[in-house]
């Protein structure tokens, strides 16, 4: 089964105080050795409620058969740094999905439906879930690095740029359809709740590996910033959705993300603290996101001119390397 490549963790010692060290021990080994191959694990006892995932979920999908008409209600407002509100990808990109994209519950640029009754409650309330959830990863991950006790909480504390999208990804219409291109995520963690319908694949040893549906785990992943910041230590893993045959497919994303304001550069701690060079030149994470914006709005006619965060990798010879 796929699902064996990705590793599973309990997070439940995590919930448990003082109680369980050697269970705690045990998360963190399998999390540093996925997160240093691919990037990817699943977890469960996170702390997410099923019965709530599958209530969203629902509603999710209900939305997403509304008329046009009804969609637009929620179009974004104007003057936004993201497009808060529902998104059609447009007929220009290979994507084939529609998503509601919103920033945490409280912010001004938020356009949520008020229809299907309690979706926009629910919507808010599975983003404060997610947001709880980031903050305990964050804390894992901030130990299984080493790093000082709450340095990544003290790096990245303001929570007003994270985002959850809820998409739906149309049914293929052709063997070139693509739900999702391969990407790696430029933040720092997100997390995957899928339905019953397969399109998730990882890329592994040359090989996209399916990340199959099963309910009560949801998927995590490192990215960019966490890449950079250790050095390549850690793994930001390139993934895909596949566009889903006879069905169309749901999910929940949500991404715990770095202010734009904020420099990246690989940390002292895995560069000059033990004798290795930075694979990365410092740049600020919101020229980066604006590149890979610009991905989305004007796609590149050769997947090769695409922009990664190889664009400031630093080649073995002292040069910049651009991908």
């Amino acid at each position: 089964m796929a699902n064996k490549v990705f590793p599973t963790v309990d997070l439940s010692p995590f919930f448990n105080g003082e109680n369980d060290e050697n269970g705690k021990k045990k998360a963190k080994e399998t999390i540093s050795k996925a997160c240093s191959e691919y990037g990817f694990f699943l977890i469960v006892n996170h702390g997410v409620p099923q019965e709530f995932v599958s209530k969203a979920m629902q509603l999710s999908k209900t939305y997403f058969k509304y008329p046009d008409e009804e969609k637009l209600k929620c179009s974004p407002k104007s003057g936004v740094p993201l497009p808060a509100g529902h998104n059609k990808q447009p007929h220009n990109v290979p994507d084939k999905n529609e998503f509601i994209l919103m920033f945490p519950p409280d912010s001004s640029f938020n356009v949520l439906p008020s229809n299907p009754p309690e979706f926009k409650e629910t919507l808010e309330k599975m983003f404060i879930c997610f947001s709880k959830l980031g903050e305990l990863m964050e804390s894992i991950i901030n130990e299984c690095l080493g790093l000082p006790t709450n340095f990544l909480k003290e790096y990245n504390h303001d929570r007003s740029w994270d985002l959850m999208v809820a998409m739906h990804y149309f049914v293929a219409v052709g063997a070139e359809d693509i739900g999702q291109s391969e990407h790696e995520d430029g933040n720092c963690i997100s997390f995957v709740v899928q339905d019953d319908v397969s399109g998730l694949e990882v890329q592994y040893n040359a090989e996209w590996i399916p990340v199959i549906p099963e309910e009560g785990k949801i998927v995590v992943n490192v990215g960019d910033v966490i890449q950079v910041l250790t050095n390549n230590k850690f793994k930001s893993g390139m993934h895909r959705v596949a566009s889903p045959k006879g069905r169309s497919r749901n999910s929940f994303a949500f991404f715990y993300n770095l202010p734009g304001e904020k420099w990246v550069e690989p940390l002292p701690q895995f560069t000059k603290e033990i004798g290795e060079e930075p694979k990365y030149r410092r740049f600020k994470n919101q020229d980066y996101q604006a590149l890979r914006m610009r991905n989305k709005t004007h796609p590149p006619a050769r997947p090769e001119d695409v922009i990664r965060i190889t664009h400031y990798a630093i080649s073995t010879s002292g040069n910049k390397k651009f991908a």
